[in-house]
C-alpha cells in the first residue's frame, strides 16, 4: 500500500514536481517558493482517516496547509520548497499507516486495480469459508437435544475454527491493520469498533472450542463472524467499485495528458520525450488516438479533435492548419504537427484540472457536520457496547459479549459520513461531463435553494462574437481612421464589444494596431488611453466630451469614441441572441424561478433582448454597482439569487450572489471568481444545473434520513439482544451501500 521509497525520492527532483504540483500563489506573509501538490491517499476508509492524514501532514515543518477528502481519497498539500521536500511529507503519511501517490501518476490506475483485486480475493475467501462454516453450524440449529454426540459437536467446532482462521488472518486484515494503526496513534476510527467486534467474537468462540465445559462453552459464533465479515467486505468492495465510477469524470479529465510526445529536433527528425520536457515554441507531432499535451497551433495536417471533457461539446471538432488545439483534447483521425504556445499551468486544461481538484477536496456544510459528529459518535458506540455487556453479563457472559459485538458492528457511522460527499461528488462529475466545472461543492447546495436568477446580457444571453452593423463619424473623421483608434484601445480589453471592434479592424485592413499609452479600463464603462491627447472608448455616459455631448443621431449606438472635447465616432453592433436562450428562460420559469436581466447596455437594447427571450424584469444602463444594489435589494427581501455573467464587469455582483456562474471563455479561468464555470457555449446547462442541484439535495437528505433511521432502529435492537452479529454486519454493509448506490443515480441523465 505504501509508495515505493525510490519513487518518493525521485519526486524530490524539482523537474518532477510539475507532474503533481503547481506553484502556489504567494501570500503577503508567506514564502514565494511554495507549491500546491495533489496526491491520492491509499488505505483510507472514513472521515477519521482523513483527520489522521491531515494532522500528520501539518506536523511536518514547511507544510503550510493540508486538505484531505475522505470520499475521493485525494489530498492537497501546500508546502514551502525552502523548508521541506515531497519525500518528507510523504514519509509523514507513511508513518501513520497510509500510502500516497501523485494524483496524475501513471501507476495510479495500476494501484487502484491491485487494491480492487486484493479486496476481491478477501471477499472470495470470506465467502467460501462462510459457506463451509454454515454447513458445519447447520446441524446444531436443526437437531434436538441428544441427536448429536459430544464428540461430533467437538469435531464440528474444530472444523469451523480451522475454516475461520483464513477469514480472521487474511480477510479481516484491513480492519485489524487500521485499528492497530489508530490505537498506536491514540485515535478512534470507524474500523476500531468493527475490529473489536471481530476479535471478541473469534476469541469467545475459540475459548468455547478449547474449553467446552467452561463459562463460555455453551455456544460458538463462527457462523456469525464469517457472515458479518463477508457482508462487510461485500459492502466495501462494492463501495470501491462505485467510488471509482462517481469519481470517474475527475479521473478521466486529469489523466488525459499523455506521458510522452514526439518533439522535432533541429535536424527535422522527431524524438519521443516526456511531456514535461516540452517547452513553448517546440514543434511536436501528435498521432491519431493520442491526446494533445499542450495548447498549440496546427502547422501541418488536419484532424478531428474530441474536446468533450473540456467544453461539453460532444461532437468532434474539425481542426486544420492555423487552428488552435488545447491540451487534454484527443486527436481522433489524422497526424498533425503542432507548434506549442502554452504548457503546464498556463494551459486551459491545467486550470480546469486545478478547479476540479480543489472542488473535490472541499467539504460542504452537511459533510462537515457529519465529520464533526463522527468521532464523538464512535466514542459513544464504544461506551454503549461496554454498558450493554455489563448489563447482560450476570445473565449470560457469552450472550453479553455477543450483544456488545452487535452494538459495535451495527452502529458504525460509515453511511453518515458518506451521505453528503458521495452525492455531491457524483453530481459534480456529471456536471463536468457536460462542460460545467464546480469550483465550490457548497455551491450545489446553494444552487438548489435559489428562487431568483439574474442574467447579464452581452456575452451571456447574446452571442459572444458580435459584428459591426453601423458606424457614424464626426465631420473630417473617416470610418477607417476611427476604427484604427478604437481598435488601439479595444485590444486592451476582453469585453465582447471590444473584441468585436478589434476583429472588425483586422478584417477591414491589414494595418497594424496603433500603440496607445497608459490604457486603463473602467469596469462596466469603457477604456481610456493617451494618443496625441486623451481618448475614451465606451458607453455614452463615460465618453461624453466636456464641451459637447454625443450627437442625438449616435444615441442608438452602443460604443462611442471621444477625445476630452470632441466626439469622433460611434458604432452599432449586432446582438444575436443565443440559440437556446428562449428555451433556457422557459426551463427556468418551469422550475419556479424569477428571471431577471441586468445590463450595462442602453435600456432600449436590454428591453429588446429581454422581450426576445421572454424575460419581463429587465434593467439597462446598469453600472456594476447598480447591478449589485438591485441584487442586494432583492436579497434583503428574502430572495436567494444566482447570477450568470461573463466574468468581466460582473465581478461585484457575481461575488455578492448566493451562487454565481460565468462562461469560461469570457475570461481566463484563473481569474474567475464564480462558483460554477460554464465551459461550453450552451446556455441550457444553467437550467439543467439548477435541476441537478435540486435533485442532489434531495438525494443528500434521503441519505441522511436513511443513515439516521437505520441507527435509530437497529441500535435499540442490538442493545436488547434481538440483533445477532451476522445481521448487524449485514445491516451495516447494506446501509453504506444504499447511500452510495442512491448517490450513483446522480451520474445518470442531465
Amino acid at each position: 500500500m505504501h509508495s515505493d521509497t525510490s519513487m518518493v525520492e525521485l519526486l524530490d527532483d524539482r523537474q518532477e514536481w510539475l507532474r503533481f504540483s503547481q506553484p502556489h500563489k504567494p501570500t503577503p506573509h508567506g514564502s514565494d517558493d511554495c507549491w500546491d501538490s495533489h496526491v491520492v491517499i491509499q488505505g483510507m476508509h472514513c472521515a477519521a482517516c482523513a483527520f489522521t492524514v491531515e494532522e500528520a501532514l501539518m506536523s511536518v515543518p514547511g507544510v503550510q496547509s493540508a486538505e484531505v477528502n475522505a470520499a475521493t481519497h485525494r489530498a492537497k498539500v501546500v508546502w514551502s520548497a525552502a523548508q521541506v521536500k515531497p519525500s518528507a511529507w510523504m514519509a509523514a503519511i507513511a508513518k501513520v499507516g497510509y500510502g500516497a501517490l501523485p494524483a496524475a501518476d501513471s501507476s495510479l490506475r495500476q494501484a487502484r486495480h491491485e487494491e480492487s483485486r486484493r479486496a476481491l480475493w478477501r471477499w472470495l475467501v470470506a465467502g467460501f469459508c462462510m459457506m463451509q462454516v454454515m454447513m458445519y453450524a447447520y446441524p446444531a440449529y436443526v437437531s434436538r437435544e441428544g441427536d448429536i454426540t459430544p464428540d461430533m459437536v467437538f469435531l464440528l467446532r474444530w472444523a469451523s475454527w480451522v475454516l475461520t482462521l483464513p477469514v480472521v488472518f487474511f480477510s479481516c486484515g484491513p480492519f485489524f491493520g487500521n485499528a492497530l494503526r489508530d490505537i498506536r496513534a491514540r485515535r478512534v476510527s470507524m474500523d476500531l469498533p468493527v475490529a473489536l467486534g471481530m476479535v471478541i467474537t473469534f476469541l469467545l468462540s475459540s475459548v468455547a472450542t478449547f474449553e467446552p465445559e467452561g463459562v463460555f462453552g455453551a455456544e460458538v459464533y463462527y457462523d456469525s463472524l464469517t457472515m458479518f465479515v463477508f457482508f462487510l467486505l461485500t459492502g466495501r468492495w462494492l463501495e470501491l467499485r462505485v467510488r471509482d465510477r462517481t469519481a470517474g469524470a475527475l479521473e478521466a479529465l486529469m489523466n488525459r495528458l499523455p506521458d510522452s510526445v514526439e518533439r522535432q529536433l533541429p535536424s527535422g527528425e522527431f524524438e519521443r520525450v516526456a511531456v514535461r520536457r516540452v517547452m513553448v515554441g517546440d514543434v511536436i507531432r501528435v498521432l491519431p488516438s493520442e491526446s494533445f499535451p499542450a495548447d498549440g497551433v496546427i502547422l501541418q495536417g488536419q484532424t478531428l479533435a474530441d474536446e468533450a471533457l473540456l467544453t461539453g461539446e460532444s461532437r468532434p471538432q474539425a481542426r486544420g492548419v492555423g487552428d488552435t488545439v488545447v491540451a487534454g483534447s484527443h486527436n481522433l483521425s489524422g497526424i498533425v504537427t503542432v507548434r506549442v504556445v502554452q504548457v503546464g499551468e498556463g494551459t486551459q486544461f491545467s486550470q480546469i484540472v486545478s478547479l476540479m481538484e480543489n472542488a473535490s477536496l472541499q467539504k460542504p456544510r452537511l459533510a462537515q457536520l457529519a465529520d464533526r459528529i463522527a468521532k464523538p459518535f464512535l466514542i459513544g458506540v464504544l461506551v454503549l457496547a461496554a454498558l450493554s455487556a455489563v448489563y447482560w453479563w450476570p445473565t449470560n457472559p457469552g450472550h453479553a459479549l455477543m450483544v456488545a459485538v452487535a452494538v459495535l458492528v451495527v452502529t458504525c457511522p460509515c453511511a453518515l459520513s458518506l451521505a453528503t460527499p458521495a452525492a455531491m461528488l457524483a453530481a459534480a462529475g456529471n456536471l463536468a461531463r457536460h462542460g460545467v466545472l464546480v469550483r465550490n461543492l457548497q455551491a450545489l447546495e446553494s444552487l438548489a435553494e435559489i428562487d431568483t436568477l439574474i442574467f447579464d446580457k452581452t456575452g451571456t444571453l447574446t452571442q459572444d462574437g458580435q459584428r459591426v452593423t453601423q458606424v457614424m463619424t464626426a465631420e473630417g473623421v473617416t470610418p477607417e481612421y476611427a476604427l484604427d483608434l478604437a481598435a488601439a484601445l479595444a485590444k486592451h480589453s476582453l469585453h465582447p464589444l471590444s473584441r468585436a471592434l478589434v476583429q472588425a479592424h483586422d478584417e477591414a485592413s491589414g494595418r497594424s494596431v496603433l500603440a496607445v499609452q497608459d490604457v486603463n479600463e473602467m469596469i462596466g464603462q469603457g477604456l481610456e488611453g493617451q494618443l496625441d491627447g486623451r481618448l475614451r472608448l465606451g458607453s455614452a455616459a463615460f465618453c461624453a466630451p466636456k464641451t459637447k455631448g454625443i450627437p442625438d443621431k449616435a444615441g442608438v449606438c452602443q460604443v462611442h469614441l471621444c477625445t476630452e472635447n470632441e466626439w469622433l465616432a460611434s458604432w452599432q453592433l449586432s446582438e444575436d441572441v443565443r440559440a437556446d436562450a428562449v428555451q433556457t428562460v422557459q426551463a427556468l420559469k418551469d422550475l419556479n424561478l424569477d428571471v431577471w436581466l441586468l445590463s450595462g447596455d442602453r435600456p432600449e437594447s436590454a428591453q429588446h433582448v429581454a422581450q426576445q427571450v421572454g424575460i419581463t424584469q429587465a434593467f439597462g444602463a446598469c453600472t456594476p454597482q447598480d447591478k449589485l444594489s438591485r441584487m442586494q435589494a432583492a436579497q434583503s427581501q428574502g430572495a436567494r439569487v444566482a447570477m450568470v455573467g461573463d466574468g468581466l464587469n460582473d465581478g461585484p455582483v457575481l461575488a455578492g450572489a448566493h451562487v454565481s456562474m460565468a462562461f469560461g471563455n469570457a475570461v481566463p479561468l484563473a481569474q474567475s471568481k464564480s462558483d460554477l464555470v460554464l465551459m461550453g457555449g450552451s446556455l441550457l446547462v444553467v437550467a439543467q444545473s439548477v435541476k441537478l442541484a435540486r435533485h442532489t439535495l434531495r438525494v443528500v437528505r434521503q441519505n441522511l434520513v436513511w443513515a439516521a433511521a437505520y441507527n435509530a432502529l437497529c441500535v435499540p435492537l442490538a442493545v436488547v439482544g434481538l440483533l445477532p452479529a451476522w445481521l448487524a454486519g449485514l445491516g451495516m454493509a447494506l446501509s453504506s451501500l444504499w447511500v452510495v448506490l442512491n448517490s450513483l443515480r446522480l451520474t445518470k441523465g442531465f
